[in-house]
């Protein structure tokens, strides 16, 4: 092939393989998700090129072209699944990044493994970017790649985007290996965060760990010639692929999804959504709390209000996740038993992931979205929800602790962690009038739509443009 213009390097190439189903055995599809969603038409556009594992440990693939874009697969052995993913990215970077909810662990050999893999990622990278091409690295688990590349490759523009919170820098500085990672980060020329307080902790860390000098969002990196180059760190936060979600929330046959689904519930005057990863920075436990101490309280009955909640699988051999799973069952199955009826259950909770078909149609049948993350990067959910709200009705109940909270101004604000709060908020979110939830919900879709993944994935690319016109010394 020839040499890419743009490059994505993320963690996964943006299709899944499927076993069996060509003459060669296997095929590919594309992934679902809104980073895909975002980058298809850029990357097509710039016959650009993607970067990442193909899902499965111990497969050589070739480099090969799916949909107009080059895809570079980075193989990887079960050993560094475990150390470089499960381990270092997931034990280690994950609770720390997220206000150590759990424990972090920190053990050597899987940093050891989360440095050959990130090289292993960047020489990938290096291999097929054209000269003064523009790379685009993803996320917290290839945080090394930017000043690998920059050191192999000079002459390109890189770009990071930080998915994930970045700590407060009191947690960010337990990290061993801190000053590694932040010169990591600072070989991108524009890092990109999900909220203000995510740049501003990643620039005092830069000036208490590596003393730089920070202006603005303008970080001044010292060269090796003893001349200083400006890192661009600041927010950009994400969006979902809005119009796709109105779309779905207009077909007949998924708002006749929703009517099945509420009938399917006993038809109860208030319907509850979750919609989660299983994982402990979701606040999970704490709305099953409040939800089950409203019914002890009598104040909602299950005739009246069922909560679905909807936990897709998540890292299942990670003990923290393993854990977790046990105590929510457990949570679910003692609420139950204390107060389902022979007709009504009062937490319907499904354990698996679901196509975003069937997603909608859950959106369109929930009256509130509890969305009590304890700490998120941004919470996608939330949007998608009031996206698909057409009638603009329903109610958005929304942690301050998620990025989305930042944007989304008209939702009902709440703390996880106070459980009388917390239940306060579900029961205005019950008794709120139509003509609140029309004006609120009115307000959140404005900010969705206007600010979707399109604008998004622009806006980033745009400073990356301004950052290489400069290098090239003309003005954009």
């Amino acid at each position: 092939m020839s040499l890419a213009e743009l490059v994505v390097v993320a963690n996964r190439l943006p299709v899944d393989r499927v076993s069996g189903s060509d003459e060669d055995g296997d095929s590919w599809r594309r992934s679902p998700g809104g980073l895909v969603t975002a980058l298809e038409p850029v990357m097509r556009r710039a016959d650009g090129a993607w970067v990442g594992w193909p899902g499965q440990p111990d497969v050589e693939v070739e480099p090969f072209e799916f949909e107009g874009t080059h895809l570079v697969p980075v193989a990887l052995s079960a050993e560094e699944i475990e150390n470089y993913y499960e381990g270092f990215s997931n034990d280690t970077i994950w609770p720390l990044y997220h206000d150590v909810i759990a424990e972090p662990r920190y053990r050597r050999v899987w940093w050891d493994a989360y440095v050959a893999v990130n090289r292993r990622f960047a020489e990938a990278t290096a291999s097929v970017s054209a000269e003064g091409a523009t790379v685009w690295v993803q996320d917290y688990q290839l945080q090394l790649v930017p000043a690998m590349l920059r050191e192999a490759r000079p002459d390109l523009t890189i770009g990071y985007f930080h998915h994930i919170p970045f700590p407060a820098y009191g947690l960010y500085s337990q990290l061993p290996w801190r000053r590694q990672v932040l010169e990591g980060l600072l070989g991108a020329d524009v890092i990109g965060f999900q909220r203000v307080t995510d740049a501003s902790n990643f620039a005092r860390a830069v000036r208490r760990q590596l003393r730089f000098e920070t202006k603005a969002s303008g970080i001044h990196v010292p060269q090796a010639d003893g001349s200083t180059r400006t890192a661009l760190a600041k927010a950009f936060p994400i969006s979902i692929d809005a119009t796709s979600y109105i779309e779905l929330a207009q077909r007949s046959d998924i708002r006749a999804r929703a009517a099945e689904i509420r009938e399917g519930l006993g038809n109860p005057k208030t319907v509850f959504l979750g919609v989660d990863r299983l994982d402990y920075t979701k606040g999970i436990r704490h709305r099953l709390k409040a939800f089950g101490e409203l019914l002890e309280d009598g104040r909602l009955t299950v005739e009246d209000a069922t909560l679905v909640q909807v936990a897709s699988p998540s890292r299942e051999r990670v003990d923290a996740y393993i854990q977790l799973r046990d105590e929510i069952e457990l949570t679910v199955g003692r609420i139950n038993g204390d107060h389902d009826t022979v007709g009504h259950t009062a937490i319907r909770y499904l354990h698996q992931a679901y196509p975003r078909e069937e997603m909608v149609a859950l959106f369109l049948a929930a009256d509130v979205m509890l969305v009590t993350a304890l700490r998120d990067g941004m919470n996608l959910v939330a949007k998608e929800y009031v996206a698909s709200r057409i009638d603009n009705r329903g109610v958005l109940l929304l942690s301050e602790f998620a990025g989305a909270a930042d944007e989304l101004g008209s939702a009902i604000r709440i703390n996880p962690h106070d459980i009388d709060g917390l239940k306060e908020a579900m029961m205005r979110a019950v008794e709120m009038p139509a003509s609140e939830q029309g004006r609120r919900m009115r307000a959140l879709r404005k900010k969705v739509i206007e600010n979707d993944i399109a604008r998004w994935s622009h806006s980033f690319l745009a400073a990356l443009d301004g950052v290489r016109r400069a290098k090239e010394g003309t003005t954009s």
